[in-house]
């Protein structure tokens, strides 16, 4: 997470900054910084800002350990060549459910002992099934999440409709709440949506609208569900600013005024409330038919087969499983406790916010858990190109739902087919993801 008062263009150079590195280090494998002993690869906090602040953690908790960050293509390639070639230079790893789950087991050290070791820590059920990938070992030890919720300002809050509870709206609520905001401000929109060249929304119909409205993500794309969500989805958009499709994150324009209530990922909101937190709440995100669809973003910390040094890896995951440490996660990088820790009063208010919304979107009743997309390397962004393809066709375009979804589903499953892969949460993990 940013630090308190970044501004944007000091972001985008930090950012601009870490891609540079990030070239480097695809050209000669990759560099180690910090002179530790054993490297900790990871696909996480890649910006400048972000990675010396995880260093900094990094060095308080298991001096002697290297941070180095790295796109999740080059860490699968990394992983498997110097496994596969029994030379593992690497000691942990770092990443999301999706980028360690496909290493395991043939890459990845079996933890089923370890996790024994660190006791009931309060980790989520669901969290500690997929740390199994598919077995009945445990391959990874769940590190820290985080989510997308919804922000609000007073001057949108006045104009939710009578007898609705923003801590559990429904989409059919959610958008009479746009609606009554927009009339209420001279027809001018309150909401707005990250539908930037570099914003989140795919994730907003991958994890929340399809599978509020489907039950699915994949197998469901094309069903008649999925048609009266994108229907929906019109509707909304029609109801939002339209400088939306300029928006990367939504803090921004939230802490502008330009836009008054928004969804994002936390990291991307946390800026907003600073000033006068006192005037702004954070909310899970609404429900459908099928439940409370969110995504959750999970990340957790692996032991690749041939580690150089398997004691120190395992005492280093040991640590970050406190739950001080945890916390430390969350001041300095924005991502919140896998564990259970009880969140400090002294946290910066719109943190507390945030992870009130999160604790809210976890618990609620009917919640369907969804993931980003798993098990698909370089190609993720083919994947995420066919959602924000549908949007473009459809919402912005208003090109024909049903064809525009038959056409992106033969697009989805012809990547799914060349990469056989199974399907992910919420769809049902068959040998084989199918679009139905």
């Amino acid at each position: 997470m940013p630090p308190l008062g970044t501004t944007r263009r000091s972001l985008l150079h930090a950012a601009g900054i870490g891609a540079a590195a990030l070239t480097a280090a695809a050209c000669t494998g990759f560099a180690t910084t910090g002179g530790g002993a054993m490297i900790l690869l990871s696909t996480q906090f890649r910006p400048a800002d972000e990675a010396e602040r995880f260093r900094a953690l990094l060095g308080r908790t298991a001096p002697g350990v290297s941070y180095v960050t790295v796109e999740e293509g080059p860490f699968s390639t990394q992983v498997r060549s110097q496994v596969g070639a029994g030379s593992t230079k690497i000691g942990l790893l770092a990443g999301l459910h999706g980028d360690l789950a496909p290493l395991a087991p043939k890459y990845l050290r079996d933890l089923t002992g370890l996790l024994i070791d660190l006791g009931n820590r309060g980790w989520s059920p669901d969290y500690l099934q997929l740390a199994k990938a598919g077995t009945d070992r445990t391959w990874y030890i769940p590190w820290a999440t985080a989510s997308y919720v919804l922000a609000a300002h007073a001057d949108a809050l006045e104009h939710l409709p009578s007898g609705a509870d923003a801590a559990a709206l429904t989409y059919d609520q959610f958008l009479d709440w746009a609606v009554a905001a927009r009339r209420a401000n001279g027809n001018r929109p309150m909401l707005g949506l990250p539908a930037g060249p570099k914003g989140l929304l795919h994730r907003f119909t991958q994890g929340y609208l399809l599978p509020s409205f489907t039950g699915g993500q994949i197998t469901t794309f094309r069903s008649a569900e999925a048609v009266t969500a994108w229907e929906y989805f019109r509707e909304l958009w029609a109801n939002c600013v339209p400088a939306s499709t300029t928006y990367d994150f939504m803090q921004e324009p939230l802490e502008s005024g330009e836009v008054r209530m928004a969804w994002d990922h936390v990291v991307r909101l946390v800026h907003a409330p600073e000033r006068d937190p006192q005037n702004w709440r954070m909310m899970p995100a609404p429900r459908g038919k099928h439940g409370l669809g969110y995504m959750a973003v999970l990340a957790g910390l692996a032991i690749p087969e041939g580690c150089p040094d398997f004691e120190l890896a395992q005492r280093t995951i040991t640590a970050f499983a406190q739950p001080d440490k945890q916390i430390a996660l969350l001041r300095s990088n924005g991502f919140f406790p896998a564990v259970s820790a009880a969140i400090p009063q002294d946290l910066p208010p719109a943190i507390k916010l945030e992870a009130d919304a999160v604790q809210r979107q976890q618990q609620a009743p009917g919640a369907i858990v969804s993931l980003p997309p798993v098990g698909l390397g370089r190609r993720e962004g083919e994947v995420s190109k066919v959602f924000q393809d549908s949007f473009r066709s459809i919402v912005l375009g208003g090109a024909d739902i049903r064809s525009t979804l038959d056409q992106q589903a033969r697009v989805l499953q012809g990547i799914l087919d060349d990469l056989k892969v199974p399907c992910w949460a919420p769809d049902p993990a068959a040998e084989l993801c199918r679009v139905e």
